[in-house]
This record gives C-alpha cells, sequence and structure tokens, in this order.
C-alpha cells in the first residue's frame, strides 16, 4: 500500500487512455491554461490514440484539474496511478502533440478499437506463488521496458531483451516466439501503456495465451507491494525510481 503523505507532500499521478483524439490542437490550450492555473508541472501526451500524463502538484489542485479533465466523455475512464514525493519532481509544465502516446511505429496496433486481457495484481501474485496460471501453464513474464529501466528492478525471473526503445519490441518478438510458445505470457510495464500495446501485438501475431500487467508495475506495488519483484520502478521524473511501498529512498 502507498504511503501516507506528509502534510508537506507532493502529489505525483500518472495515468493513460487510448481514446480517439480530434481536436487536439484546441486540447493542448486547454489543458495548458487549466494546468498551470492549478499550479502543475509535468508533462501531457496527446496523440490521435489517446492522451498520456504525468503530473504533480498540491493534491486539491491536482484532483481538481484530473476531476475536470473527467468530465470530457473521452477521458472519463482515466484512472490516475498515486504516489508521493517531499518536493515537486518536474522543472516546468508541458503539453505535447505526438503521433503515438507510446511510440511502438505498427500503426495496425490500435487499443482504441479493443484492449487485450489483462490479468489484475492480486491474480498475478497468487499465480507466481503457486508457479502456475490456473490451467496448470507456466507463467513467463515479459518486461516491455528498455534495458536501462529494468536495470532498476524487475519480476524475479523476467524475461528482459535489453531492447533500447519500444520500436525494437516486435522484431525481439518475432526472434523468440520459441521462448513464449505454449506458455501464460503476462506483459508488464512501468504504467500499462507498453504492455496494452505489447499484449496486443503478441496476440496478433498467434501468441494465444498473452496477458498484460493491470495498470503495470506501479498499480501491482499499490494493491499487493513488493511480492516476486526485486529492486525498484524505474519513474520518468526526478525521483528516478520508487520503492515497492511507492516511496523513495
Amino acid at each position: 500500500m502507498p504511503r501516507i503523505a506528509s502534510v508537506e507532500a507532493v502529489l505525483n499521478v500518472s495515468a493513460y487512455l487510448f481514446t480517439p483524439i480530434e481536436d487536439r490542437d484546441e486540447l493542448r490550450l486547454t489543458l495548458v491554461d487549466r494546468a498551470r492555473a492549478a499550479e502543475l508541472k509535468g508533462t501531457i501526451l496527446l496523440a490521435p490514440e489517446g492522451i498520456n500524463l504525468f503530473l504533480a502538484g498540491r493534491p486539491e489542485a491536482l484532483r481538481g484539474f484530473l476531476a475536470d479533465l473527467r468530465t470530457d466523455a473521452r477521458f472519463a475512464a482515466l484512472e490516475p496511478k498515486e504516489s508521493w514525493s517531499p518536493r515537486q519532481p518536474f522543472g516546468k509544465m508541458l503539453v505535447k502533440l505526438k503521433n503515438e502516446i507510446i511510440r511502438m511505429d505498427h500503426p495496425t496496433i490500435r487499443p482504441v478499437e479493443g484492449r487485450a486481457p489483462a490479468v489484475s495484481p492480486s491474480t498475478l501474485r497468487r499465480w507466481l506463488d503457486q508457479g502456475h496460471d490456473d490451467d496448470g501453464r507456466a507463467v513467463v513474464m515479459l518486461d516491455t521496458r528498455n534495458a536501462f529501466e529494468v536495470g532498476y528492478g524487475t519480476f524475479t525471473g523476467a524475461i528482459d531483451w535489453k531492447i533500447e526503445r519500444f520500436t525494437q519490441f516486435p522484431q525481439a518478438v518475432v526472434d523468440h516466439l520459441d521462448d513464449l510458445a505454449d506458455k501464460t505470457v503476462v506483459s508488464f510495464c512501468t504504467g500499462g501503456i507498453r504492455c496494452e500495446k505489447a499484449a496486443i501485438y503478441m496476440r496478433e501475431i498467434g501468441l494465444g495465451n498473452v496477458l498484460q500487467l493491470e495498470g503495470g508495475i506501479l498499480n501491482y506495488f499499490e494493491e499487493v507491494g513488493g511480492d516476486h519483484f526485486d529492486g525498484e520502478c524505474f519513474v520518468f521524473d526526478e525521483r528516478e525510481a520508487l520503492l515497492p511501498d511507492l516511496s523513495t529512498r
């Protein structure tokens, strides 16, 4: 469970949602104005396929910003993951326009048209405890993050193909198909966005037993802690990495 925030603590949130966005230019201006008025800092990415955000600020201001954002039906399903820091981990507030909220360079992979099946943190922990899934298949944990992120920490025994960027992931899957055959493959990443695209891609090329870890590592930490995880989770801000209780060293 996340640690209790002190009075001075800064709230940090990360969230993403695959949802069609056709008015990115206008939306960018709106979000810049709202975020700066709330004295928030961080980054929001807007792409035709959806939104990805990392923000920090005063708890009431940040939660108010997110509540306003979710009044837009396109973003109503946003499920932010919260953590805390003693100081503001971002230097400025940016809203950027991108072609993809996480670049894969495979335009046929469209999560907005349907997600891959997911496994909850509690179910995954049970599977890892017992050594197999509920159908008796071996469970393979597949880290979809870049190699330097994996170096901070990962699930015990997870597959790491040491990719340098996510665009290399599709070819890595093709090169290692035999390692994944006849197993239940659980793709995971920091907050869910990469492992969601990864799971869809693997299912589309014929791997039948592929799941994504719901909400990624940060959701796993929040719901069940650090069981079966070695080390810390790298995050893209000045905190650098989070422990399983979502605190920093």
